[in-house]
């Protein structure tokens, strides 16, 4: 039987400010923002010296994944119900006679379906799964990531490695 021990981190510098409009069904949320907190941990077996990760090694990585998302607005790019069109220079969102025109710099283009905690966790998980890989952090069996839009309200993604 295999032992697993497990790595938090969480809190300072962990979160992100952002805006966003999720669609639901048919309608689409107005342009709101959240302050999101961000919590990420990591099971696997120890290493030589005794640990599992250090943990600036994976607060690093979260923070890398959560300065890429802070003051954008998050862009749901492969949205089934948004018409999105992007010229390198501007993006601009229609829903039904709703129109908004992004200014580039201020967008951050994520490759999901809609810009829900479930599937920002899943896309910041994404990268940090791709730091430990680089790092060469093989020990890691198990990555799950929680963002959370409030207090009390928060998604999650789970995954094992391997």
């Amino acid at each position: 039987m295999s032992i697993q021990r497990h790595v938090t981190v969480e809190g300072v510098r962990l979160r992100f400010a952002a805006a966003h409009m999720a669609t639901l069904g048919d309608e689409l949320e107005p342009l709101h923002g959240h302050n999101y907190v961000v919590r990420c941990r990591v099971e696997g077996d120890l290493t030589s010296d005794q640990w599992v990760i250090d943990f600036g090694v994976l607060k690093r990585a979260a923070r890398e994944a959560c300065e890429a998302l802070d003051h954008r607005f998050l862009l749901q790019e492969r949205s089934t119900r948004l018409d999105i069109a992007g010229d390198g220079e501007a993006w601009v969102v229609r829903f039904g006679a709703r129109e908004y025109r992004f200014p580039a710099s201020d967008v951050a283009a994520l490759p999901i379906e809609n810009t829900t905690a479930e599937l920002l966790a899943e896309w910041i998980a994404d990268r940090v799964d791709a730091a430990l890989t680089a790092g060469g952090h093989t020990n890691v069996t198990r990555l799950s990531v929680d963002v959370e839009e409030m207090p009390g309200q928060a998604g999650g993604y789970a995954r094992d490695r391997g």
